[in-house]
């Protein structure tokens, strides 16, 4: 078949791991790559001009296929744009700053008859779709544990002030997490709550890169998720992963020796741990012991891009109704985004 040309815009670090995925696969060809400022680009690339301006670069190169993997802010816009002028949409997360800036790109795709696709790597990942498969068959209500905390220094320490000059640590990672808690549940959200704090002046002054959500769903499910991105994050329990139900519970064991920082840390699960509540007849120890399943061969972040991207050839050329993927999206963003909202509010959401 004929190569999708697709054009990237943004090549940080997901942009540029988007790319090299696009450029490894020959379903795709790249026609562009677009960035506010020129950048290294890692062999495979360098023969690529980077152009400075996306809306020039869609209107020159007619691709069928925007990657926008820019700054919150510009997604929806770069999103709709694409989609008016005929192309299909790969859009990182958070899929836009605001609920109406989502469902706006969504109302495009559909009128437009265009395929969005969000950024939620983790729905590729192996041991994630195993991690989700064994908490539904355990059975609700659930209780939702998870945080992803980054003790981040120099470059990446700079990269998340910049990111949080639009958004907060957990409405840009809380996305994935609520996501996945969505997946398990199957139930709507309810109600929100969120807390935050400020631990940098190097931040805004209405910023904050510390953040606790905890959200409730109408089947009785409870869930809680914790995100901070800085120098002073502390490394312990940084990573914490555990669904419990009444018939057990399913958690990810991670590496003691990881890193925060590492962002293979971010998506590699090492081992899952199963336990079954039933108990012996005497109820005095359990009827099965515990199971710890390897999950040998991990995908790499970039095998992870990989993946999603052959994800995104698949849905366009097999035609994939995507509707219950951007309405999902759509649901993660509009929690994490009461969540922010009850942190600077000082009040509960109601969903």
């Amino acid at each position: 078949m004929t190569p999708i040309r697709t054009l990237v815009a943004g090549l940080g670090n997901m942009g540029m791991s988007h790319a090299l995925a696009y450029h490894k696969n020959p379903g795709f060809e790249i026609v562009g790559l677009v960035n506010r400022s020129k950048v290294h680009l890692p062999d495979g690339l360098e023969k690529h001009t980077i152009l400075p301006s996306f809306p020039e670069a869609l209107k020159a190169l007619k691709p069928e296929l925007c990657s926008i993997n820019t700054y919150s802010d510009s997604h929806a816009d770069f999103a709709v744009m694409a989609m008016e002028a005929g192309s299909h949409v790969f859009v990182e997360k958070p899929l836009a700053t605001t609920v109406a800036d989502a469902e706006r790109v969504v109302a495009c795709a559909k009128a437009n008859g265009r395929k969005v696709i969000v950024g939620y790597i983790l729905r590729h990942h192996p041991s994630w779709v195993k991690l989700i498969s064994l908490a539904r068959d355990l059975g609700g209500p659930y209780v939702f544990r998870m945080n992803l905390n980054q003790q981040s220094v120099g470059k990446t320490w700079s990269t998340h002030k910049a990111l949080m000059n639009t958004t907060p640590p957990i409405v840009d990672c809380g996305v994935h997490y609520v996501d996945v808690m969505c997946q398990i549940t199957d139930a709507k959200p309810v109600s929100v709550r969120g807390m935050g704090l400020r631990l940098s002046d190097e931040i805004a002054p209405d910023m904050y890169n510390y953040g606790h959500l905890q959200v409730t769903f109408d089947d009785g499910s409870v869930g809680w998720y914790e995100a901070g991105w800085g120098p002073m994050i502390s490394e312990t329990a940084f990573f914490v992963k555990d669904v419990m139900s009444p018939n057990g519970c399913v958690s990810i064991v991670m590496d003691p020796n990881a890193k925060s920082d590492d962002i293979d840390t971010h998506t590699k699960t090492s081992t899952i741990r199963l336990h079954r509540a039933k108990t012996t007849a005497d109820g005095q120890g359990f009827a099965e012991p515990d199971q710890m399943l390897q999950m040998a061969g991990e995908p790499g972040h970039q095998d992870l891009c990989d993946l999603e991207q052959a994800f995104v050839l698949k849905a366009i050329r097999e035609d994939i109704d995507l509707s219950r993927h951007m309405n999902d999206a759509v649901q993660s963003l509009r929690i994490c985004l009461a969540a922010d909202e009850s942190v600077r509010t000082g009040k509960m959401v109601d969903l």
